[in-house]
């Protein structure tokens, strides 16, 4: 935390609507110097930007209209009420189907995420909502890169940023903000080894600053406010050249594969 024991997320106003092949990082400089009380920008802060407007101005969608589902797919559309072009989307897009029951399908995506529906998302896709999905970057990472290394010639100031995007948990109701791509900082704060409050060592905590300092910044972003940016300050993240790929839990640790 910071000094004060205080954290500030501001959400940013003014990016609007976007679009396939818009410059992001360009609108999110022009969102930073609008928005009231984000400048000057500090090095510990953190830009936390949603997976959405990445994808989309990426280009990261797929038409539905052009999709032409399998028989599979159609009949989990019909006895779940769901649209089979975009089941049909999830399971082209899936390394690994991990469960499909109960109406819901959760896969390995290309990028490792363990998620439901892959990451296709029909929701917050702009005009053309109905008949677009969008898909996760193909590398949230290199995407975060991009906007840091923006912002810094902008703005002469070294930021961290985090792609972000909801994700379930498992045995709880509800979605939570995640990272998954980070530019300038470690996405884990490995406790084991130092101690705790009593003075006894901690061997098993490791804090994931990332995802946290992601669903604290979705508190301010919301999900119908179009406001799909914030930046964070005070999480006391450490800097580094982090990965997301730090975070997933490899084939032989992971106890429920």
């Amino acid at each position: 935390m910071s000094p004060e024991g205080r954290l500030e997320v501001i959400a940013l106003d003014g990016i609007g609507e976007v679009r396939r092949g818009d410059d992001l990082a360009g609108l999110l400089c022009i969102a930073l110097g609008q928005t009231y009380g984000v400048l000057p920008l500090g090095p510990n802060d953190v830009l936390v930007v949603t997976q959405k407007v990445v994808s989309k101005a990426e280009g990261a969608v797929v038409d539905l209209r052009t999709v032409t589902p399998r028989p599979e797919a159609v009949e989990w559309g019909r006895r779940w009420d769901r649209d089979p072009r975009a089941i049909e989307v999830v399971l082209r897009e899936a390394r690994r189907i991990v469960r499909m029951a109960n109406g819901v399908i959760i896969t390995q995506t290309p990028q490792g995420f363990v998620c439901a529906n892959g990451g296709v998302d029909l929701s917050n896709v702009g005009p053309e909502s109905g008949d677009i999905a969008t898909l996760l970057p193909t590398d949230p990472d290199a995407s975060a890169a991009a906007i840091r290394s923006r912002i810094l010639e902008a703005f002469g100031t070294d930021v961290a940023v985090i792609v972000s995007d909801s994700f379930g948990r498992p045995w709880r109701w509800g979605i939570v903000d995640v990272a998954i791509g980070v530019a300038g900082l470690a996405p884990l704060d490995d406790l084991r080894g130092s101690p705790d409050a009593d003075g006894r060592v901690m061997h098993s905590t490791v804090r994931a600053v990332a995802d946290e300092i992601a669903s604290a910044a979705e508190l301010a972003i919301g999900k119908t406010a179009g406001r799909p940016a914030a930046i964070v300050r005070g999480s006391g993240a450490r800097r580094g050249d982090g990965s997301i790929r730090d975070v997933l839990i490899p084939a032989e640790a992971d106890l429920f594969r």
